[in-house]
């Protein structure tokens, strides 16, 4: 299992539509609003690595209202 932290800004005002937007994707487990530099945090889990890099690209970018994103994949210590 992959898990990925995806930290999400935002443009002015469309906070809640890209909210909304990942409550509807299957890959996202949750979903936070959050205070600073970035607007919000959405964990994604997949079977692979392959299929996340493919989700993060393809359909988390493609979110109306995302500015910029920034992943940060969980490691075992």
């Amino acid at each position: 299992m992959e898990t990925a932290f995806v930290l999400i800004k935002a443009l002015p005002m469309k906070e809640r539509d890209v909210y909304a937007s990942l409550l509807q994707m299957k890959s996202v487990v949750e979903t936070h609003s959050v205070y600073g530099e970035y607007d919000l945090v959405a964990r994604v889990d997949f079977e692979d690595s392959r299929t996340m890099t493919k989700f993060l690209i393809e359909e988390m970018r493609a979110i109306p209202g995302i500015l910029k994103t920034e992943t940060l994949i969980s490691a075992e210590v």
